[in-house]
């Protein structure tokens, strides 16, 4: 019985740290670099829906944009991920990956791009999804 109770404290326990709240917040109520990038870059593009994800250690944010374009910040606003059925606008990729994606897949748009710790992910329309490390060396590939 004693493990019994044990264990629903802990699972208990363990979907409290595991929740994040979500909280619809205004443009302003986002960190400054989140603001900069969407101004310099989505201009034409006004956001639709900005959320605050609230967890226990840091919160994050997710935007959509009226053309259906998500993006997501970390807490300090930098990028961590843009997706958009249309297209994620290809100078927001980094030349290198730009120049392998060119070369081997010429006719492809990028349909999500994502910024790890030490990794950068691309999906492509054609449905490749490439993982560069941090020096831009294709690790995987996957269709």
């Amino acid at each position: 019985m004693k493990k019994i109770i044990l264990m629903a404290i802990g699972v208990f326990a363990f979907s409290v740290i595991t929740s994040a709240r979500e909280i619809p917040v205004t443009f302003e109520q986002l960190p400054a670099p989140a603001q900069t990038f969407i101004t310099t870059n989505f201009a034409d593009d006004p956001v639709l829906l900005a959320v605050r994800e609230d967890d226990l250690v840091r919160p994050d944010y997710e935007i959509r944009l009226t053309s259906g374009a998500q993006l997501e910040f970390d807490h300090s606003g930098a990028l961590k991920k843009i997706s958009s059925r249309s297209g994620v606008p290809a100078e927001l990729i980094p030349d290198s990956i730009r120049k392998y994606v060119t070369s081997l897949y010429p006719n492809a748009r990028y349909v999500e791009y994502e910024i790890g710790r030490y990794t950068y992910d691309v999906t492509l329309s054609n449905g490749w999804e490439l993982k560069f490390n941090s020096r831009f060396d294709v690790i995987e590939i996957d269709d």
